[in-house]
């Protein structure tokens, strides 16, 4: 899956946040494709798209591993966009995608990760979480919606829960899609123009961009406290959407293939059947 920038290993390797490394998103280029050109670049998202339909069957089939794609980022950064081209190539029998928004009162009734863990998917399946459990440390944070002694703790506990499910065989992989403000202008502003799309506008949506740097914040100190061995962030610029696009199936199509995953033999011989 190879294009003139990084081989897929290389590309997950320059991209992952490593364990108990600093993370400072200002360092972090929104708009760069590490090499990558764009015309270049579609086959190699086709061709990854078509590993993606192989690599799900066999996880499908096996039944032994779950997979959990947490897609995080600010308001236009391209989550619903992931979502609809890369994930596209699953079959819908197998895939489960779970969108967060406000709690429900019966959720608020639960502890705060009841209700992600509900979404966690079963063994042979993904699960593509639109927003997630970091939530609890990102928009409740910068929004102050949740005292600081409160979301200090959560870090340790989500380590914790992920580390969790990575023992009863989930695999999760974690993607941060990184935009600059002036991107998000621009893409709000498009909204607006459009009629087909100003349904997606919310005037709710310049109050938290009213909060950019407090939502930096937040974000470094997900991405920072909260990647682990088990469960790693991916930082992907994503000011380039083709490029978002290409690195993020690239990056699940690697985690899927670590996986070693095959088809289960059969209880029976094929040989011994036959079919008059």
């Amino acid at each position: 899956m190879a294009a003139e920038g990084s081989t897929g290993s290389e590309l997950a390797d320059r991209l992952r946040i490593k364990p108990r490394s600093k993370v400072r998103l200002s360092a972090w280029n929104p708009n760069d494709t590490l090499g990558h050109e764009k015309v270049a670049a579609q086959p190699v998202l086709a061709h990854g798209l078509e590993r993606l339909v192989s690599l799900q069957e066999r996880l499908y089939a096996s039944r032994t591993t779950a997979l959990l794609v947490v897609v995080q980022g600010m308001d236009t950064a391209g989550k619903d966009g992931i979502i609809n081209h890369v994930m596209s190539a699953f079959n819908v029998e197998g895939v489960d995608v779970t969108s967060f928004g406000v709690p429900s009162p019966e959720e608020r009734a639960h502890d705060y990760l009841w209700r992600h863990h509900l979404a966690a998917p079963k063994r042979g399946w993904i699960g593509i979480h639109n927003r997630s459990h970091y939530e609890s440390v990102l928009i409740e944070r910068a929004e102050d919606l949740t005292p600081p002694a409160v979301w200090r703790k959560r870090y340790a506990q989500i380590n914790a829960w992920e580390q969790e499910l990575t023992e009863s065989g989930t695999r999760i992989v974690k993607f941060y899609l990184h935009i600059d403000k002036d991107e998000q202008r621009a893409r709000l502003q498009a909204r607006l123009d459009d009629p087909t799309k100003q349904w997606k506008f919310n005037p709710d949506d310049l109050k938290t961009r009213a909060r950019w740097d407090d939502y930096m914040a937040a974000y470094q100190d997900a991405l920072e406290k909260c990647s682990t061995d088990a469960a790693p962030w991916y930082l992907i610029p994503a000011n380039r959407k083709w490029f978002a696009r290409l690195a993020v199936a690239e990056i699940v199509a690697m985690t899927m293939d670590n996986l070693k995953l095959d088809y289960p033999k059969p209880s029976f011989d094929p040989k011994a059947i036959v079919i008059e």
